[in-house]
């Protein structure tokens, strides 16, 4: 954030900790515990919540869960028209997928197009059984027909708003926030 944009935080580290321990009580329900459950965080902000999810799963079902990484840039669709040259990071998922629940977690979802992509690059590793999606926040305006199974939290956004997740990962204050005004 710079000195000319204005912060509005929508949930603070203490709102996005409780949150996450219910969305990981809600993943164990609906799944009847973790047994074929992993978790697969799209890079960057899904990865921390991923590992936070599965940390907390871990702790109420004594067992360990499945966790992986995953890289879309590859897989996104404006790729031919981006003027930058995107960064490719590393995907790692150390586990056979196929006849799994994967829970795909992002930290936004917007326009539906980062899961798109996401989508199609969990296909290249192999056939699920089942593909769920776990987001922090859901700001609506969806372009393609995409819902999240666990919600933390639904922000109804103006489409020129920019929400932003601050994780402590990256030496910030855990929160989500509404920037506005000039970037640089």
């Amino acid at each position: 954030m710079n000195s000319t944009q204005s912060e509005r935080v929508l949930m603070d580290a203490q709102e996005m900790s409780r949150t996450l321990s219910r969305i990981s009580h809600e993943i164990i329900e609906r799944n009847k515990g973790s047994q074929d459950v992993a978790l697969i965080g799209i890079r960057t902000g899904g990865v921390y919540l991923a590992q936070r999810l599965a940390v907390r799963i871990q702790q109420i079902e004594q067992r360990d869960i499945h966790f992986g990484e995953l890289d879309i840039t590859l897989y996104r669709d404006d790729l031919s028209i981006r003027k930058d040259q995107p960064e490719i990071r590393k995907t790692t998922i150390p586990f056979n997928i196929s006849d799994l629940t994967i829970v795909l977690v992002d930290d936004v979802l917007f326009t539906g197009r980062t899961i798109r992509a996401a989508l199609d690059g969990l296909m290249d590793f192999g056939r699920p059984a089942e593909i769920q999606l776990a987001v922090l926040v859901d700001r609506g305006h969806r372009q393609l027909p995409i819902r999240a199974n666990y919600v933390g939290k639904n922000i109804p956004t103006a489409r020129e708003e920019d929400v932003q997740v601050f994780f402590e990962e990256l030496g910030q204050v855990d929160r989500v926030s509404i920037l506005t005004g000039h970037t640089e």
